[in-house]
């Protein structure tokens, strides 16, 4: 089976993100001239994914509103000749005019597997992909489609896997692997940020997954643990454990973060300095004045 739908969890409080994500949702922060989130919807469409379902709080609808036409916008730009702007906003409204668009509510932020689990109705019994907007891959072929290939053939779920250094692993959910061909692997464990000393391997686990039905099985019988919530990383090590199947791939590309201030300071900064048109100027003002 191909994989044509893909959930984008954003019920989360942003609370990495205070002040300003009390007024702007963090899917919402720019990554040079796009909100992060742009980034993450045009990788699922170069991808192949038709639909995306998002998971939102009740309150935070504005993501949906930015993915919608701006009529009273583009009348005001075209009375006054903007033809540029103009243009540059009916590229980005066209660009996502093959991709529908649907979402679900979590009423109460309880874990990512949760979070996930609440649009399995309407992702319905096929596999789906699962993004999460604190992750950017900055790749000659999608992240994405490089998962989805490897989907095509072993039916299992994948996880995306990229190498981190030594000291920065405690960070993350790490995993302890058993190398099946060039950059594709079995995983054998899951450990969610383990003390340095204790990480099982070098290869971390991004935001970037393909889920299969059954995975879905598994978050419907979770329970909560001590801090109240359903973790995916746990759900999927209750799998390994029971002797499921899932398969890691250390993807092609730069993984550029943004689930902090400073990484996503860095992933700004680092995409505004190759952008063609903002770049040059950028580094001029840079060498001037640093």
């Amino acid at each position: 089976m191909n994989v044509k739908k893909a959930i984008i969890p954003l019920a989360g409080l942003g609370t990495r993100f205070l002040p300003l994500s009390k007024v702007v949702p963090k899917e919402l922060w720019p990554l040079v001239d796009l909100p992060v989130a742009h980034y993450v919807i045009e990788e699922a469409k170069k991808s192949g994914i038709e639909e995306i379902v998002f998971v939102i709080r009740k309150e935070n609808k504005k993501l949906l509103d930015y993915l919608k036409p701006a009529p009273k916008i583009e009348k005001i730009l075209k009375d006054r000749k903007k033809t540029t702007l103009l243009q540059e906003l009916k590229e980005i409204e066209n660009s996502f005019k093959d991709i529908s668009f649907s979402w679900v509510l979590q009423n109460k932020p309880l874990g990512d597997g949760h979070a996930i689990l609440q649009a399995a109705k309407t992702i319905g019994a096929v596999p789906a992909a699962c993004l999460f907007v604190d992750d950017i891959v900055e790749s000659k072929k999608p992240c994405l489609l490089q998962l989805a290939e490897i989907f095509k053939t072993c039916q299992k779920p994948v996880l995306a896997l990229y190498r981190v250094e030594k000291e920065r692993l405690s960070n993350y959910g790490v995993v302890a692997v058993e190398k099946i061909a060039n950059r594709l692997y079995k995983i054998k464990k899951i450990v969610e940020k383990p003390p340095v000393e204790k990480a099982p391997s070098d290869l971390a686990i991004t935001g970037k997954y393909i889920l299969t039905p059954e995975v879905f099985d598994y978050l419907k019988k979770a329970k909560p643990g001590p801090r109240g919530e359903i973790i995916l990383a746990e759900t999927l090590e209750k799998m390994l454990n029971d002797g499921k199947v899932i398969y890691g791939y250390e993807f092609e590309g730069r993984w550029l973060e943004c689930g902090t201030k400073m990484e996503w300071l860095k992933s700004h900064f680092y995409l505004s300095l190759k952008h063609p048109k903002f770049g040059p100027e950028l580094k001029k003002f840079l060498k001037e004045n640093f």
